[in-house]
């Protein structure tokens, strides 16, 4: 019975990290369905790696990207100039996060994957499927035990990308 008593407590506490992660993506989605855009780089490491990028591209190994941010500075301005100098009609975005499965974990980083899709509607048209795909996460856990973005692919499925996909994934 002792033996399996360390296999049992490691079990829970990759439970307690895998809540922890579904936890992270609630109050992620949460901020960008607000359309709090300057609250989004809060959800990353200073050196963290944000990519969107379609699935072909992601399978052939090929680098071009939808969306690149490399470092906080380029999420901090990405946001400021979504919330300041872009224009665009008004909208609602809703995230729809699931399937939130832990691939890994070495005490300090966790490595994840999750399936998304993204409602979008503009005020005078119907809501339309925006974005569906899956993220690939790398999450540093901070010494407070919260999670932070250090590097976070977005592959979406569909060669045919909306011309206005102004807010982040």
């Amino acid at each position: 019975m002792q033996a399996t008593a360390p296999y049992i407590a490691d079990k829970a506490a990759l439970r307690e990290l895998r809540a922890a992660i579904e936890d992270f993506h609630c109050d992620y989605a949460a901020e960008l369905d607000r359309g709090d855009i300057e609250k989004w780089p809060a959800f990353f490491t200073d050196d963290a790696i944000y990519r969107v990028i379609a699935r072909d591209n992601f399978e052939a190994n090929m680098p071009l990207c939808l969306m690149l941010c490399q470092g906080i500075g380029m999420f901090k301005d990405r946001a400021y100039a979504i919330k300041h100098t872009e224009m665009y009609a008004p909208r609602y975005v809703q995230h729809h996060v699931s399937l939130v499965r832990l691939t890994g974990f070495d005490g300090t980083h966790a490595t994840a994957e999750a399936n998304y899709t993204i409602l979008e509607t503009l005020v005078d048209e119907p809501t339309r499927l925006l974005q569906a795909g899956r993220y690939i996460d790398k999450f540093r856990v901070q010494p407070d035990g919260s999670l932070l973005l250090a590097e976070r692919t977005c592959i979406f499925d569909s060669v045919v990308v909306s011309n206005c996909v102004v807010f982040p994934v």
